[in-house]
């Protein structure tokens, strides 16, 4: 009598184990564990402008892409003035954007425009003001802008990479290394 009862409490135990291998789970979506994007629509290069196909890179509390560059323009017209070149006029268009929680500044005379000698030439005050492009500016938590930064280089010297600063994370002192991007 034991002997049947040990049979069907075996059988009865195996029947559990297997049951519970093959039970149907919930199928998982893909959508589930991916995060939802914004769908933008794509938008032309604007005329002279080369598109910049650059990772998005972090320094401090900033990120940056780079997505536009323009080189060898000898003036432009502002909306209020015309203004040469000393040498030769680079822009380059940047994304920036605050991804933390709190407010974070932008300053556009800390970037830098590295030529193939190794050189580092700021933004040009005066073409900045022309195109009525910021200086510094705040950054809101979850704020991202597009803007251009122009330099005014030597006519010979050839873009290599652009070097953004952003700002340090909060409670942190004193300025960051920078990150460096190239522009070939």
């Amino acid at each position: 009598m034991r002997a049947p009862l040990i049979l069907f409490a075996g059988v009865a135990l195996t029947v559990t184990v297997l049951s519970g291998c093959t039970a149907e789970r919930p199928a998982v979506s893909a959508s589930a564990s991916t995060t939802p994007t914004y769908e933008l629509p794509p938008r032309p290069v604007r005329p002279g402008e080369s598109p910049i196909r650059a990772a998005p890179v972090t320094d401090g509390d900033t990120r940056f892409q780079v997505i536009g560059l323009q080189k060898g323009l000898s003036g432009f017209f502002g909306s209020h003035a015309e203004w040469q070149a000393k040498g030769q006029y680079v822009v380059v268009r940047i994304l920036v954007e605050n991804p933390g929680r709190t407010n974070s500044r932008f300053d556009a005379k800390r970037q830098r425009l590295i030529t193939a000698d190794g050189t580092g030439h700021t933004i040009d005050k005066f073409a900045q003001a022309i195109k009525r492009q910021p200086d510094t500016l705040p950054l809101g938590a979850q704020v991202r802008i597009e803007m251009d930064l122009w330099y005014d280089i030597p006519a010979e010297a050839k873009v290599a990479a652009i070097r953004l600063f952003g700002d340090p994370p909060l409670g942190v002192g004193g300025t960051t290394d920078g990150v460096q991007v190239p522009l070939s």
